[in-house]
């Protein structure tokens, strides 16, 4: 049977030919074997029309890919692999169907089946990755997208990799900064929770047998314990409501506009925010225009994964003032949003022609500044938490002692 295809080759160029085959998908293993990357493979002599799969259509098995989502380390994981595949000296469509043929029994094994059935058919690898926007976001979608273009996608992977991997170190250095203090609540809640369920109810019953008056501080903590027991699954109830009510308002977009003003407004909170934002959005557009990604839409895509609205925001009005021919640096100070470092930073950038330079340099600033107030953060969190929880607990045990005290004086003991 007579297949066309039509395929790139190592320098980028457009070709066009026929191969004979028993199906497709020894027909692409042939086009891939003559050293191209296919695009489409019809039936028919070379020029007609692709086969019309070659375009996914929304149906409901779309639908529900894009449902299917994959974690940040499974795509990190998943790129990694590709890339090293591809680096290697493999084809798209073989690395695709040994990666496909690995179960793991995650969403990752469909989404990547997905894109190799796709690519079999003959659509692009960024049309495949498009399908799923859960898992491969627009930045991601239009790397690839440009390492295509450019028969560079080897490259562009490598550069992907590099990229996900510094947004997951500065994830991983908040999160683990934050498992300490985390714990010292936990431990120091868990332990409040059993003394008032479990230990007081038994002082309770002895001092009320004894019949002495109580101090103050134990007759309080009786009343805490007492309305903890009759009275708990409601307070629990209205903090899963509350937690529930706040999620709701905060996907709403004044929500989440209100949520994203306090952020950069909070003490410490402000800090950190910042410093995460500004090292994304750097880092972000200076991978970008560094491959060669035209500079409205790379600020299209920095918008839409900066992570807060009001930053968003300012860079969308920046963008439409680009739009009219404006440099980066002025729309950006005319928010007064960003810092003016990194807008005398970027306004360095314009003048020597080497914007992602010094968008480099900036992200490099402010990971280091995150890294910094993260510890500040961190460093003056875990005292406070120590106090908090020694001043509940030792207020238990001090109500107790001192009711022990009051009775046994009372005995003449």
């Amino acid at each position: 049977m007579t297949f066309s295809y039509k395929a790139k080759d190592k320098t980028g160029q457009r070709v066009e030919g026929t191969v004979e085959a028993n199906d497709r998908m020894a027909a692409l293993r042939q086009v891939e074997k003559l050293g191209l990357i296919p695009i489409s493979i019809g039936t028919g002599e070379a020029g007609a029309s692709p086969a019309t799969h070659s375009k996914p259509s929304a149906t409901g098995h779309t639908l529900l890919f894009r449902r299917k989502r994959m974690k940040t380390h499974e795509v990190l994981t998943f790129s990694t692999e590709l890339s090293d595949l591809l680096a290697a000296g493999m084809t798209l469509g073989n690395a695709l169907s040994t990666l496909g043929a690995r179960k793991t029994g995650s969403t990752a094994d469909d989404v990547i089946r997905d894109l190799r059935d796709q690519i079999v058919q003959g659509t692009n690898l960024s049309d495949a990755m498009a399908r799923h926007p859960t898992a491969f976001p627009p930045l991601y979608v239009s790397m690839i997208k440009v390492g295509e273009a450019s028969g560079s996608l080897s490259e562009i992977m490598t550069r992907l990799v590099e990229h996900y991997e510094r947004i997951q170190d500065l994830k991983e250095k908040v999160v683990m900064a934050l498992v300490y203090p985390a714990i010292v609540l936990f431990m120091g809640v868990a332990t409040m929770v059993f003394s008032m369920v479990f230990v007081i109810p038994k002082f309770s019953a002895i001092f009320l047998e004894l019949g002495s008056t109580l101090p103050l501080p134990t007759r309080m903590l009786i009343a805490m314990s007492e309305g903890m027991l009759k009275y708990g699954w409601l307070f629990i109830g209205l903090m899963v409501a509350a937690v529930v009510l706040i999620q709701r308002a905060i996907r709403t977009v004044k929500g989440r506009r209100r949520w994203h003003i306090l952020q950069l407004k909070l003490p410490f909170i402000r800090q950190i925010v910042s410093a995460s934002t500004y090292a994304g959005f750097a880092r972000t557009l200076s991978t970008l225009l560094t491959n060669g990604v035209p500079v409205l839409q790379a600020l299209t895509i920095v918008e839409q994964t900066v992570g807060n609205v009001i930053i968003a925001g300012e860079i969308r009005n920046a963008r439409d003032r680009v739009t009219d021919g404006t440099s980066i640096s002025g729309p950006l100070a005319a928010g007064k949003v960003f810092p003016p470092l990194m807008i005398d930073m970027l306004a360095i950038g314009e003048q020597t022609g080497d914007m992602a330079g010094a968008l480099k340099h900036v992200a490099h600033r402010y990971e280091s500044e995150l890294s910094r107030n993260v510890k500040i953060f961190t460093t003056a969190l875990e005292p406070i938490l120590i106090v908090v929880v020694a001043v509940l607990v030792g207020f238990v045990a001090v109500s107790i002692v001192m009711a022990v005290f009051n009775i046994t004086s009372g005995l003449g003991v």
